[in-house]
């Protein structure tokens, strides 16, 4: 049981021969999940926004990983359309896709709904990576033994979703927002694990939370928070560096099963070496995930191909 609680980047076994598809791979826990696949052999798909930005991080990898094989692909996860062609061109580069991380997101941002019309969080951290491994399930199936990674929070535990639905017109809390966002992210992955067993396929649903981690995630912390929030950051807070090993294991140990969650094994599960640990009583309610489940194949058009 201690060798387990110490996991580390180390124990990522060869990649050689895996597509990976990482969003938000421009920078924190998706940059180094990125450049250690890289390093391990797999071709990584750096899924970003901006562009410049992951030209530049694609820079970074390469400077550290000499021979790394390394794509660019444009995703915003705010639109809709961006996710559909990304997805397009995704399926037109490559013949299947073994690894999916889902760990692009914004936390705790102002009030604002995207083009699509939907509340921003919930559209970016969920809604748009439902849409996203809904049109490259068919690539993920094509890859014997392929994984989706989703990657939730810790504060999963704190979350609602609103009865009459995630967009539903009341009063705006960024907390209430993310926490929403963050507990769809846990019962998607959850779901598409039952959904995946049920046709007897061999890909795999997992889903990973980093604890409290060092990240550019942060920027919209209320100053309030920023105060004080050097004087409990030694107590809790970790590199993202060390951030990325609950997905990372997630998406490379091969003992690793689907409908598994794996975060911090140290208290609080902010921070610490990676292992599984527990998920909210809400985010196994089946009723509930059939009922999210539907909302958003509404909401995104993307009917799985079940």
């Amino acid at each position: 049981m201690g060798a387990q609680h110490r996991w580390t980047a180390a124990d990522v076994p060869d990649q050689t021969g895996r597509t990976a598809v990482v969003t938000g791979a421009n920078s924190g826990i998706g940059f180094h999940t990125a450049r250690t696949l890289a390093l391990h052999g797999a071709h990584v798909v750096l899924a970003v926004r901006d562009m410049e930005r992951g030209a530049f991080a694609a820079a970074r990898i390469r400077a550290a990983v000499p021979a790394a094989r390394l794509t660019l692909q444009r995703l915003d996860l705010a639109s809709l359309t961006s996710v559909r062609d990304a997805a397009k061109e995704l399926r037109d580069r490559f013949d299947r896709v073994d690894l999916l991380v889902n760990n692009a997101g914004v936390m705790w941002t102002d009030e604002g709904r995207t083009a699509d019309g939907h509340e921003t969080q919930f559209a970016v951290n969920h809604l748009g990576h439902f849409a996203l491994t809904g049109l490259l399930l068919d690539a993920l199936r094509a890859a014997p033994g392929a994984r989706v990674v989703t990657i939730s929070s810790y504060l999963h535990r704190l979350g609602r979703i609103a009865p009459d639905g995630p967009d539903s017109p009341r009063r705006y809390s960024r907390f209430r927002a993310y926490n929403q966002s963050k507990l769809a992210n846990l019962m998607f992955a959850l779901e598409l694990h039952r959904r995946l067993g049920e046709t007897g396929a061999d890909t795999l649903s997992v889903a990973a939370h980093p604890g409290l981690a060092d990240t550019g995630l942060g920027r919209h912390i209320p100053s309030a928070l920023r105060r004080i929030g050097p004087l409990f950051a030694p107590l809790f807070l970790q590199p993202a560096e060390r951030g990325m090993l609950p997905g990372l294991r997630a998406a490379t140990d091969p003992a690793v099963r689907g409908g598994e969650y794996y975060g911090p094994l140290g208290l609080t599960e902010t921070k610490g070496y990676p292992g599984l640990v527990h998920t909210a009583r809400r985010a196994r309610d089946p009723e509930s995930a059939r009922r999210l489940w539907a909302a958003s194949e509404r909401a995104t058009g993307t009917v799985y191909p079940f």
